[in-house]
């Protein structure tokens, strides 16, 4: 008796094992039930070794446990669950290095008891195949893409539709993993679950994937999209500084307040609403999951404002509207040879077939009987030395191949006459670019030194303003007049890292125009902002048409090499066709 019970004792330690150690994870101060969800599970998939395991190795896996020919409302006992569980985690120490292998028996353990407690709350010793299947696609890793393709084999009927039923069974199992980490309130299931996900009445793949991959999702699986995102993200870094923690880098997520400027802060202190300064915890923030420089950031704008930005792509790829077979993983064993393969194998089976049937004849034949074994040796020895020659012919003839392609992929002076117009057109082109870019390089130049012109001059006119103020004894509050008449404009700096000007005042007006000149000669400055501002577009006007040009002649060296291309992959063909029409078929 004390015996039993110290082994009970130990199953209870064994099944809370998990939820205590979630628990010491502090996961609770998490103030968005979302997050909150998303970081419990993610803890789980990772405590249990899940995410080592990939959605098409848990395919195999089902396909090799006979689950795959099972009716989704079969039940399946704790034992069957357990040996499954053992073939997958097995499986998977065979496929990672020796010194990342894992501990098989706690992963099943942990994993085992996480199921029964989510899936058997009531005690029954079992649980349906769709349950299991549903939760395990769930909570392994790989993409949601593949997750979400699998799911909707298992849910759709021979036409490629999913049936609402079986959508409605697969939300009821897979909505108690919420409930499991103690989410239940937040994200449980009810009546009206299917239809608020799916108002149509016809959902093909590309129509389910449309909706599950939105942003956002809906509201009942907000969280699974989320879990993977906080996969993706656990090993970035941004180099910034928190504004509430003051820590000097972040982790994981970053978020940044669209109302306060420049104020960011790591996940960790967004999602425990900490706030500081001016800024709200109603404020709009904006998750980013990368770190961008400010030279991307500078290069991305400009090509956005050229019009050189590529079309955003879709949010998955789109699929045939044809009805998928159940990706069960039965079809790998069923691959299609070459013709060429096929007729070797068929030729290999007919000669062992023969090499049998001569020996089984060879059995039961008298000891008497040595002329037709003779014949029969000399038969096969001939069947061997044609076969021999046939490979050697073949190899040959794929030697011969190999040489003439690796001559056809070198440029010779030869290939270099065939097109000299086109040669020709392509140098002009190279040549023209390169102008382009040198004459683009002085521009930037040229920018960047009216830039520190500017803020020189700026300078010189502050310095003189105020020595006439000195001189005169008085201040800007008693000679309004003259403060209204002398406008300053704002001090642009420059765009490069210490190009500020540390030379005399008249070094600084080496090289500027007359205008310029007679303006600080006359003692009271001009306002130069307009003419300045004119000077910039201009400037900007020139670089994006030198960019235009830039794309232009890309393009056309492209069309260039694109033509050669094909008409030496024509050239090509027209040999490789007069040599197959020369080779002996065997």
């Amino acid at each position: 008796m004390i015996e039993e019970g110290s082994k009970s004792s130990k199953s209870m330690v064994e099944k809370r094992q998990l939820f205590m150690e979630m628990r010491a994870q502090n996961f609770d101060v998490i103030r968005l039930s979302t997050y909150r969800t998303a970081c419990k599970l993610r803890f789980v998939q990772k405590r249990c070794n899940l995410h080592l395991v990939d959605v098409w190795n848990m395919i195999e896996a089902f396909r090799d446990n006979g689950l795959s020919t099972l009716d989704h409302n079969a039940e399946i006992n704790v034992s069957r669950l357990e040996t499954i569980l053992s073939s997958i985690f097995y499986q998977l120490n065979k496929r990672l290095p020796t010194t990342h292998q894992i501990n098989v028996e706690q992963s099943i353990g942990l994993l085992l008891n996480f199921i029964v407690a989510t899936y058997d709350s009531e005690g029954h010793g079992k649980l349906t195949v769709f349950a299991m299947k549903s939760m395990l696609a769930t909570m392994c890793g790989g993409k949601i893409l593949d997750k979400l393709r699998y799911i909707f084999s298992q849910i759709s009927d021979s036409n490629g539709v999913m049936v609402f039923a079986k959508f409605d069974q697969f939300l009821r199992e897979v909505l108690k993993l919420p409930t499991a980490v103690f989410e239940g309130p937040s994200f449980g299931y009810t009546e009206h679950s299917v239809r608020t996900c799916f108002p149509q009445q016809k959902i093909l793949l590309n129509t389910f994937l449309d909706v599950l991959m939105a942003d956002p999702p809906p509201q009942y699986l907000v969280w699974l999209p989320l879990m993977h995102r906080l996969a993706n993200v656990e090993n970035v870094f941004h180099p910034v500084e928190c504004s509430y923690c003051r820590s000097e880098s972040m982790m994981g997520f970053r978020y940044r307040c669209q109302q306060c400027h420049g104020y960011q802060l790591c996940q960790s202190c967004f999602w425990r609403g900490h706030a500081s300064g001016p800024h709200s915890n109603q404020h709009q923030m904006k998750e980013h999951s990368s770190w961008k420089s400010p030279a991307k950031k500078l290069s991305h704008a400009i090509s956005k404002s050229l019009g050189c930005m590529p079309i955003g792509e879709p949010p998955h790829p789109v699929f045939p509207e044809a009805a998928e077979r159940p990706q069960d993983l039965a079809h790998t064993t069923t691959l299609e040879s070459p013709s060429r393969l096929d007729e070797e194998h068929r030729l290999i089976a007919r000669y062992a077939a023969r090499l049998a049937a001569e020996a089984s004849n060879s059995t039961q034949c008298p000891p008497t009987d040595l002329s037709f074994n003779f014949d029969a040796n000399k038969q096969q020895r001939q069947l061997i030395a044609e076969l021999e020659n046939k490979n050697r012919e073949i190899l040959q003839e794929i030697q011969r191949l190999r040489l003439e392609h690796e001559q056809a992929s070198q440029p010779t002076p030869e290939k270099a006459q065939q097109n000299p117009t086109l040669l020709a057109e392509l140098r002009l082109l190279r040549h023209r670019k390169d102008e382009l870019e040198r004459r683009m390089s002085a521009l930037q130049e040229s920018r960047r030194e009216l830039m520190v012109q500017l803020e020189s001059l700026m300078r010189l006119l502050k310095d003189e303003e105020q020595k006439q103020s000195a001189q005169t004894g008085s201040s800007p509050h008693s000679s309004p007049s003259h403060s209204a008449s002398c406008t300053m404009p704002m001090p642009i700096r420059s765009t490069s890292a210490g190009s500020t000007p540390t030379h005399m005042p008249q070094d600084c007006l080496a090289g500027v125009g007359d205008d310029v000149l007679d303006a600080f000669s006359q003692g009271v400055p001009r306002n130069l902002r307009n003419d300045l501002l004119v000077a910039a577009d201009s400037i900007t006007n020139t670089m994006s048409s030198l960019v235009k040009e830039l794309h232009s002649v890309d393009d056309g060296i492209e069309e260039e090499e694109e033509n050669m291309r094909n008409g030496r992959e024509k050239v090509s063909s027209l040999k490789h066709s007069g040599k197959r029409h020369s080779t002996p078929s065997f």
